[in-house]
């Protein structure tokens, strides 16, 4: 959730740079901090467990609609995108949380956006035109120059210092882990990712990439259905991937994108971190990514554009009846009354534990969803002293995942107070555990979890917070477990050629490029343009 996969965008092979590092102890006035303020958000988990009793009123109004949109996530959003652009404005979203956006929103406070899930987007590759048609719109594609190279706006693009890492008691340029290492984890790495960039060009006989975006286009040959099959580490120890920093690496990269790390995710997911992204659109801006300081929420809003007066948030969907149109029971709550929708087809663009309440059938048996959490901290600008924080900050051997520096991108660079977003999944073989565990949590707790994590790079990082905004997501992603990917047809099938589904956990991947194209094709499927 935190990043989309950026490791294969880079050339691990060269030289790193080592500036500016400075020892953590040395780095901060022993100030005292002004009070702390505490306070919890997050998913609207208790609405939507109303689905378990469905203790919803008679319904008290009628409305009758071409399409539903059943969700106000990144898919959901994309499918209204569709429908707009192919002149079908017959449509109504429905959405359970006040806000659109899903995993790519956002929040504020008088410092800073900041985001509340994803907070960017690799260039897309040559290959995925509605990606970059989407770009276009938004205004960060800007068309071709005279040699035919994509002219992106710069400002919406990643600054320097891009990222670090916390290791051995220093920070480093680059999360490659790089100071001290052995000779053989160096040899470790450079296979590794020589490797890599065979799988990333590796195509089948029929010409599909073995990793491909999105997934649905990749190979299905016997080898890749096997590696699929594989747990990474497994696969990793088979071909003598044994050293330290490379396996933290991995590990990270697989929690930083997926949730969980490389003892649970397949061999198939851990390659593609690496493989799935080609490198092939842009060649000046291969290294990357398009950021804001409220993350993938800048891009929610361009898609909730199309949604303007045809979406109701507030709204669960908790009973559907197909009939010779498809009856919608969904309860308002802002306005506390049950609605009944009737439409010719409806669009599911729910996650699955919801959908198999919805209509008790057994829809997310084999479906691993990985509780979050976020925390928003607002620091007092003495923090960090002269060193200069990078976009993304990570430190080795955490439980957490670093955390993102929300205002790198303020153009106007007004010093002030500083806001960070600190990331953690729960990598675990019990996610419904942990998600218990995560709920029960309150701020003394989330605040100790999240401070013992930093203090390893910021020993007195508690003198300078002001705020601690903690934001727990219970089902924040789907998790690419073995047999995950290729193996859950069931999930897509419409119902009766009237109820259709999309959402990236059926893409088993959950990056915004999957939760886009779910919506898109799937709404191309609902309207015949298939």
């Amino acid at each position: 959730m935190k990043s989309g996969g950026k490791y294969n965008r880079k050339d691990f092979l060269k030289t790193i740079f080592l500036g500016g590092l400075m020892i953590p102890f040395l780095q901060y006035c022993s100030k005292k901090g002004k009070s702390l303020l505490l306070k919890i958000t997050g998913t609207h988990h208790v609405l939507g467990h109303r689905l378990w009793a469905k203790d919803f009123p008679e319904p008290a109004e009628e409305v009758h609609i071409k399409y539903l949109i059943v969700g106000g996530g990144i898919s959901g959003l994309s499918a209204c995108r569709y429908l707009h652009q192919n002149n079908e404005h017959d449509y109504l979203l429905l959405e359970m949380e006040d806000h659109l956006g899903g995993n790519s929103s956002g929040g504020k406070n008088q410092f800073s956006r900041f985001p509340l899930g994803a907070h960017y987007l690799p260039l897309p590759n040559k290959e995925n035109t509605e990606i970059i048609s989407f770009l276009k719109e938004c205004g960060i594609y800007q068309g071709d120059d005279e040699n035919g190279e994509p002219v992106l706006d710069e400002y919406q693009m990643i600054f320097p210092q891009q990222e670090r890492l916390f290791f051995k008691n220093s920070w480093q340029n680059d999360l490659v882990p790089q100071k001290g290492i052995s000779a053989e984890t160096q040899e470790e790495l450079d296979r590794f990712f020589t490797m890599m960039n065979h799988f990333r060009n590796k195509k089948d006989s029929g010409g599909n990439y073995w990793f491909a975006i999105p997934v649905e286009d990749s190979s299905r040959e016997d080898e890749v259905l096997r590696i699929e099959k594989m747990i990474f580490k497994d696969w990793l120890y088979q071909r003598q991937f044994t050293s330290e920093e490379l396996l933290w690496l991995l590990d990270y990269s697989c929690r930083d994108d997926y949730g969980l790390g490389i003892d649970y995710v397949s061999a198939w997911a851990g390659i593609h971190y690496f493989a799935g992204r080609k490198n092939n659109w842009s060649k000046n801006y291969k290294d990357q990514v398009f950021t804001w300081p409220e993350g993938n929420a800048r891009l929610s809003k361009h898609l909730s554009a199309y949604t303007e007066g045809k979406s109701l948030p507030g709204n669960l969907v908790f009973e559907v009846t197909i009939k010779d149109n498809v009856e919608v029971l969904s309860f308002d709550n802002i306005h506390k009354k049950t609605n009944k929708i009737i439409a010719e087809k409806v669009l599911f663009a729910t996650p699955q534990f919801i959908n198999e309440r919805i209509f008790n059938i057994k829809r997310a048996e084999g479906f691993t969803y990985v509780p979050w959490l976020l925390t928003t901290i607002t620091l007092q600008n003495e923090f960090g002293g002269d060193e200069e924080l990078a976009w993304d900050n990570v430190i080795y051997g955490s439980e957490g995942l670093g955390y993102i520096y929300d205002q790198h991108q303020n153009i106007e660079q007004i010093m002030g107070e500083k806001v960070i977003t600190y990331y953690r999944s729960f990598s675990t073989a019990d996610c419904k555990k942990a998600r218990k565990r995560l709920y029960a949590l309150q701020e003394d707790e989330l605040e100790n979890l999240v401070l013992n994590d930093l203090k390893k790079a910021h020993p007195l990082i508690e003198d300078f917070i002001i705020e601690m905004q903690f934001h727990k997501i219970g089902h924040a992603m789907i998790a690419p477990v073995p047999g995950q990917i290729f193996n859950k047809p069931e999930a897509k099938t419409p119902i009766e050629g009237k109820v259709f589904f999309a959402h990236s956990d059926l893409s088993g991947i959950s990056i915004f490029e999957e939760a886009f194209y779910q919506g898109l094709r799937t709404a191309e499927q609902m309207t015949g343009h298939l």
